[in-house]
């Protein structure tokens, strides 16, 4: 018996047991897996010579999250590493568009580009360092994030205060178009907005745009040195150092409740973990709801307002050793860690509208990684250790492309990953020449290995208004308690939602403390 189990050993569960055992808790972490990291973990499947990040790679919510840097992983031998330039564009006109370390400097860029542009950066850029950090510590905090939000709401009643609200709640075309003049600047914000799956004449792209692209001027996209795994160890290192007990390969199937309370769990060859104060998931929502508690236990209208839950787009990512950097048609100024592949924001628009009908897309979007260039320890010297993702739709009405059906059996996966490599030849002619080995990650093999990832979803659930905030994973239970007693969702299905920030295990860990009294 200890006084909490955590289920699932991710980045979520991960923070929320070191939290926990911060508090002087007893504290049980379950992993089904045969190590923990959920979707930040690293290998060298690919090549020897090579390391390549499973899942999620570039980490700009860590460099801003309180919660990470609380933890001072540093001091368990993580290091961070950036690449000379954080993330850009190659244009389909020519030349790049680039995030530079410092704001002059992209915005010189960018004025090269289109005369005043630059100023309509620093512009925005000035607005980040004004309202940047409310906006930060409203997004992380347990919703409704009362003090933070304050916080926000004193920037927009300044001089700036109706420009700075249009960032947060307009489309992020709509938002480009009235700040910047140029391509190059407007393709900075919508394709950093798509990182989560709102479409670029949604509400809310513009918040999530200027969010991602300004935490790349001001802190870069780091990564573990060393691999996104490394960022795992130091958590579970963390954790064992301060008398946490982690099991792995230890599968939870039940989640027994007596008299509307949670008190312990089952694994699936029998083995039960009591839990005197509390027990923390870091599953997904339907999991949680619907395989892990007996229907008898749950209360019938959670069951009812699940069915309004929504899963984001499916993944399908490619790994690559490259025996030579990335062959750019026109040569970037300084080398991006991250590069976003699209023709234009129409572009974008359109492979967002197929994504929304059900269509596989015939000229992906893609979110490319040189994690050598971001990290020199990845690969040998003068090769790259590559990557890129794109998304295809969870339920397959059609293939705009081909033939492809959404079974993603090899022969699928094969053609979509062809498909992706076709798209980097246009920006990149003869990359095809210099792959000595690929992986391919269907959804399906996404799911198989991190059950979190159902249909190869990355975010544990749409990103859309219709499921954040209090509306998220479910309406009425948009916090990391649950309808149970004793019982916290502490994975990317629970506010604020995906991306590595720790956010979600740190409200469920806090919410458990504070309940226990």
């Amino acid at each position: 018996m200890s006084d909490a189990v955590v289920v699932g050993a991710g980045p979520n569960g991960l923070v929320a047991a070191n939290l926990l055992v911060d508090a002087g808790w007893d504290v049980v972490l379950l992993e089904a897996n045969d190590a923990v990291g959920g979707a930040v973990r690293s290998s060298r499947d690919v090549d020897p010579a090579f390391v390549h990040d499973t899942f999620s790679s570039f980490y700009p919510l860590a460099a801003v999250s309180p919660t990470i840097r609380g933890l001072r992983l540093d001091e368990y031998g993580l290091e961070w590493s950036n690449a000379p330039s954080p993330v850009g564009n190659p244009l389909s006109t020519g030349g790049w568009a680039l995030v530079h370390p410092e704001p002059a400097y992209t915005a010189a860029a960018l004025d090269a580009l289109h005369p005043g542009d630059g100023q309509a950066w620093l512009d925005l850029y000035g607005d980040w360092e004004r309202v940047g950090p409310a906006v930060i510590d409203a997004l992380l905090s347990p919703f409704p994030p009362v003090r933070a939000g304050l916080g926000v709401l004193r920037e927009l009643l300044g001089a700036r205060g109706f420009k700075r609200l249009q960032v947060l709640l307009g489309p992020v075309q709509w938002v480009g178009n009235r700040r910047f003049a140029g391509e190059a600047a407007k393709m900075l914000m919508a394709t950093n907005s798509q990182h989560a799956d709102i479409a670029p004449n949604a509400p809310g792209s513009g918040l999530m745009g200027w969010l991602l692209v300004m935490i790349a001027q001001q802190h870069g996209y780091p990564v573990p040195r060393g691999g996104a795994g490394e960022l795992s160890r130091a958590l579970a290192d963390r954790f064992a150092a301060r008398g946490g007990k982690t099991v792995c390969q230890a599968r939870v199937d039940r989640i027994i409740i007596r008299g509307g309370r949670a008190v312990a769990v089952r694994t699936d060859d029998g083995t039960q973990y009591g839990a005197r104060r509390a027990i923390l998931a870091d599953v997904s929502a339907p999991a949680l709801y619907r395989e892990l508690i007996a229907e008898e236990d749950l209360p019938r209208h959670v069951d009812q307002r699940l069915k309004a839950f929504r899963w984001d787009p499916g993944t399908i990512k490619v790994d690559w050793a490259l025996n030579a950097p990335i062959p750019w048609r026109d040569k970037p100024e300084l080398t991006p860690g991250t590069a976003h592949l699209a023709d234009s924001v129409p572009d974008l628009r359109r492979w967002s509208k197929q994504l929304a009908d059900g269509w596989i897309p015939d000229r992906p979007f893609l979110l490319m990684g040189q994690m050598t260039a971001a990290d020199p320890s990845r690969s040998p010297a003068g090769t790259e250790s590559a990557w890129a993702y794109t998304h295809v739709p969870q339920q397959v009405r059609g293939d705009a492309g081909g033939d492809l059906t959404g079974r993603w059996d090899d022969a699928e996966a094969e053609a979509m990953a062809d498909r992706i490599e076709a798209r980097v030849e246009q920006f990149a002619p003869g990359f095809a020449e210099h792959i000595t080995a690929r992986r391919i990650l269907s959804p399906v093999e996404l799911e198989r290995r991190d059950a979190n990832l159902v249909g190869g979803a990355v975010n544990g659930g749409t990103s859309g208004l219709r499921q954040e905030l209090f509306l998220r994973p479910m309406p009425g239970l948009g916090r990391a308690e649950t309808a149970i007693k004793s019982l916290y969702l502490a994975s990317a299905s629970a506010h604020p939602g995906g991306g590595v920030h720790g956010a979600c295990g740190s409200n469920a860990a806090r919410a458990a403390l504070f309940h226990a009294g």
